[in-house]
């Protein structure tokens, strides 16, 4: 079974998004991807419809964005 993806920045707003998301539910069913420090890893989420972070990817392909922290064009800078 595929993994929920939560991809942030590091700001924040999503590092405390993080923390909720791994509560909510649970550190084995997320992977979660830290695009400031993992940069080959933009593409992946562009791909996936993140169009800013922090932003959830179900294992059903959708995207849920909340908490808005920067953009996509602001991470790839």
């Amino acid at each position: 079974m595929a993994k929920t993806v939560f991809y942030h920045a590091g700001c924040p707003v999503c590092v405390s998004a993080e923390h909720d998301i791994i509560n909510l539910i649970g550190a084995d069913n997320v992977e979660v991807v830290h695009i400031g420090e993992t940069r080959d890893r933009i593409e992946e989420a562009e791909k996936a419809g993140v169009k800013s972070v922090p932003a959830l990817v179900t294992p059903n392909g959708n995207v849920l964005h909340f908490n808005f922290g920067a953009s996509i064009a602001e991470v790839k800078g």
